[in-house]
């Protein structure tokens, strides 16, 4: 009876730790913001008739898509994971999840998340959402280890959600679509460019090159990193100009973009880890922010 228990306690106590570490995979918080960005486009294009369940079930599909795309470039990048501070605790640097579990459960998740999409919003959000995972995986992740141009073509797969989301209601890619994508796809360049000047030692110990300029964390780098965030500026106020929003949202991204490139000007100035971090948070605050401005101003 003992013995017994003691092995469906065992038992249990592994399944749980399964389960979390295929939770881990998903990366929740950077799928729920890819998702949330999707929701923003969903939103701003669905102009009367909204419906809420096709809402949500787009929502969770492009969630398992997202979860899929991350996942399988953990599998590619195992061995460089296991090299580096930030990520060598994962679930298979660690060996909680072998490669084939893991790739197996991307996917799986895949294929149901890009049913959904085709099924309750359209085939060509469908096929979008492929092409991103497509870019993500199997374009952005090889390159990284070959220069900066990983963040170019890694900035295309992230800037499409809300895309993707105006896409979903409408079923074609308009002005207004690539207006919500151009804005993410230069916010991608200050904000994964503020992440590899704070990681790249890590980086390195990887081959991982994402910087600018030759790769250096100096005054090349960071006028870099003001000019694309500078682009926000202008950007910020199409939705406005082309009629998806008004006027409030246009006062809202430009004061976020100000305060944002303000930030930029501190790196400028010192080349400090310090104030990358500061912008790395700055990128994190600017993009909901601002978003959600134009959803409200639009509603």
């Amino acid at each position: 009876m003992a013995v017994r228990m003691i092995t469906t306690s065992f038992t249990g106590h592994r399944t749980i730790s399964k389960a979390k570490a295929y939770f881990e995979l998903l990366k929740f918080r950077l799928s729920a913001l890819v998702t949330f960005s999707s929701a923003i486009g969903y939103g701003l294009a669905s102009y009367s008739g909204f419906q809420w369940s096709n809402f949500l079930m787009f929502c969770l599909g492009g969630f398992l898509v997202s979860g899929a795309s991350v996942t399988i470039n953990q599998v590619m990048e195992q061995d460089y994971d296991g090299l580096m501070e930030r990520t060598r605790n994962r679930p298979l640097p660690t060996h909680r999840l072998s490669g084939n579990e893991a790739l197996s459960f991307a996917l799986a998740i895949g294929l149901v998340g890009l049913s959904i999409i085709s099924l309750f919003a359209n085939p060509i959000a469908g096929v979008l959402s492929l092409v991103s995972l497509v870019l993500y995986c199997f374009v952005y992740t090889p390159l990284k280890r070959v220069g900066p141009i990983a963040v170019f073509v890694g900035a295309i797969p992230g800037a499409l959600p809300p895309l993707l989301g105006w896409v979903a209601v409408t079923g074609s890619i308009s002005h207004e679509a690539l207006i919500l994508f151009g804005i993410q796809f230069i916010w991608q360049f200050p904000h994964f460019w503020a992440i590899a000047w704070i990681a790249d030692d890590d980086y390195k110990r990887a081959g991982f090159k994402l910087l600018p300029s030759g790769g250096g964390r100096d005054l090349n780098t960071a006028i870099q990193i003001m000019v694309y965030t500078l682009f926000l500026l202008p950007l910020g106020l199409l939705p406005s100009f082309f009629g998806i929003t008004g006027m409030g949202s246009a006062f809202v991204a430009t004061l976020c973009g100000v305060l944002f490139l303000s930030q930029t000007f501190l790196l400028m100035k010192d080349c400090s880890k310090k104030s990358a971090m500061k912008i790395m948070f700055g990128s994190f605050l600017y993009l909901p922010i601002v978003q959600i401005a134009y959803l409200l101003d639009k509603i």
